[in-house]
């Protein structure tokens, strides 16, 4: 995801400095002529806006608050702006934001005094960072959000504003929840379906004409054969992964947990995808769901 960013970025017209712990990804671009620092803190220092793309949240602080992390300057810091896409717990993304709040700029940027966070996951995966067509979904200040919106653009198409810091995350968590949960009801209805007769192309045609329409079943339908290149229809191969959905259904679930709410469809959803990566499907796109569970009833 973000190497593809970077890419776009620099499409752009940005000056890019990039890190990675991965040497292959720094080399790719060193020899592209970008900048590659050895630390997020030298990142820090080379940067005015620093934007961060992570897999989990205890990677997301060691990055900010860990030795050599982006914040080891303390009270004088270059970059105004923090944008974290990575995608967290909204609790995390508010403890990060206050975090950055207690730090103070080398230098004033406008009328600011201090650097700001945005937590700004996405929506579109590989393909769409790689196409420039993601959907930020972003939580903090509007002002930051508003300046920082060209950059937005210049990696993706849509750009949303959700409110408060954290709210970013709280968009992606119960986005991710619904895409679970009606692939779940779309695989079933489908398997159903064809048990009692109905071929699932003609089933198809029918939800995408009727009530049950949804993004699992009119673009990334689920069972091989229906949808030529959806996932489902190259082996489930590439996409997204059911183990990354397994952590964002258990995000939502602790987060459900952390103020008392009961989401009993989240909870059988990450039971379902838990087992299936346990099942040695969790680098296999999600909609592999519909094959593991209903077995025989490929397309036709």
């Amino acid at each position: 995801m973000g190497s593809r960013m970077v890419n776009n970025l620099l499409k752009a017209g940005y000056n890019v400095t990039v890190h990675d712990i991965n040497c292959n990804a720094m080399k790719k671009f060193s020899d592209m002529g970008v900048p590659t620092k050895e630390t997020p803190f030298e990142v820090a220092e080379a940067s005015d806006v620093v934007i961060t793309m992570l897999p989990s949240s205890s990677h997301v602080f060691d990055v900010f608050t860990g030795p050599k992390g982006l914040l080891q300057g303390g009270n004088l810091l270059r970059p105004w702006l923090f944008i974290d896409s990575s995608t967290i717990d909204p609790q995390s993304s508010r403890e990060l934001s206050v975090t950055v709040s207690k730090c103070n700029l080398k230098g004033k940027k406008d009328n600011l005094v201090i650097p700001v966070m945005l937590d700004a996951p996405v929506s579109g995966g590989v393909l769409a960072a790689e196409a420039g067509t993601l959907t930020f979904m972003v939580g903090g200040s509007e002002e930051a959000f508003l300046a920082a919106k060209p950059l937005f653009l210049s990696m993706g198409k849509n750009t949303i504003y959700c409110g408060k810091a954290g709210n970013g995350s709280v968009a992606k968590i119960c986005n991710n929840l619904a895409m679970a949960i009606s692939m779940l009801g779309v695989s079933e209805a489908l398997a159903l379906g064809q048990s009692l007769g109905i071929s699932a192309s003609t089933l198809t045609k029918v939800f995408n004409s009727s009530s049950a329409r949804c993004w699992s079943s009119d673009s990334y339908n689920p069972v091989p054969g229906v949808m030529e290149g959806a996932p489902s229809s190259r082996n489930y191969d590439g996409g997204f992964a059911s183990k990354l959905m397994a952590k964002d259904l258990n995000l939502a679930a602790e987060s459900a947990k952390d103020i008392g709410q009961k989401c009993p469809l989240t909870s059988h959803a990450l039971e379902l995808y838990t087992e299936l990566c346990k099942d040695g499907h969790e680098t296999r796109d999600f909609s592999c769901v519909f094959r593991h569970y209903y077995s025989g009833m490929d397309e036709l």
